[in-house]
Formats: structure tokens, C-alpha cells, sequence
């Protein structure tokens, strides 16, 4: 597991570039995260030594662990935007807010959250 939230806001980056194509280069993980590119050097090192991505010439790529690593942080942040979206939160505040709070919710409250959505 990673220990702090950007690490797995790389991952869930990669995982929603990587669904448009499937070469994900760095430049294109820094203007998603609004990040520099050194930055986005330094965390695929990090990601690469995790054993959470690949580096195939300039092509970054999830590897299998990276790739549930990353579904599992994304399905939070969706389940969490949408559960805000419910409470009447609009969906740009919905969205931001969902990208913090999936790093800090416990499994508690995000199972509560979960099947609350799901009556």
C-alpha cells in the first residue's frame, strides 16, 4: 500500500489516462494533477520501486498490482462523489471534495457510505 494520498492520486491519474489510450507519458499525469513534470518523475520512481507501475521507454503503464491499486481508489472517489452528489453537494464541489476525503475515510464509514447508496 502507498502511504500518502499523492501516490495514489498518480495511480488514479494513470488509471483514467490509460482508459483514453494506452501509452500514458508524464506530461500528460502532470497536466491532469496540475503538477510539474520533475514531480511526476520523482512519484513514477516512487510508483516503479512499489511495484505499482512500469516505465517502457517514455510510456508509463500500471502494472497488475497498480492497476487494482488504482481501481480501488477510484472506485472510493466515485462512491464518494456520488454520495455527495445525493446530499445535494453540486458535482464540481462533489468531485473535489471526493478526491480528498477517499484518502481519509476509514472502511467503516466508507462501507456506511457504500450501502447507504445502495437502499
Amino acid at each position: 500500500m502507498i502511504v500518502n494520498e499523492s501516490g495514489e492520486d498518480y495511480l488514479e491519474a494513470i488509471l483514467r489516462l490509460s482508459a483514453v489510450k494506452e501509452d500514458v507519458h508524464s506530461v500528460e499525469i502532470a497536466r491532469e494533477l496540475n503538477v510539474s513534470k520533475p514531480a511526476v518523475t520523482k512519484a513514477v520512481r516512487l510508483l516503479i520501486q512499489k511495484g505499482y507501475v512500469s516505465l517502457e521507454g517514455n510510456h508509463i503503464h500500471l502494472t497488475k498490482a497498480g492497476r487494482e491499486y488504482a481501481e480501488t481508489v477510484y472506485e472510493r472517489h466515485k462512491t464518494i462523489a456520488a454520495f455527495l452528489t445525493k446530499l445535494g453537494v453540486g458535482a464540481e464541489a462533489a468531485e473535489a471534495d471526493a478526491c480528498r476525503m477517499e484518502h481519509l475515510l476509514s472502511e467503516e464509514t466508507y462501507a456506511a457510505i457504500k450501502k447507504f447508496l445502495e437502499e
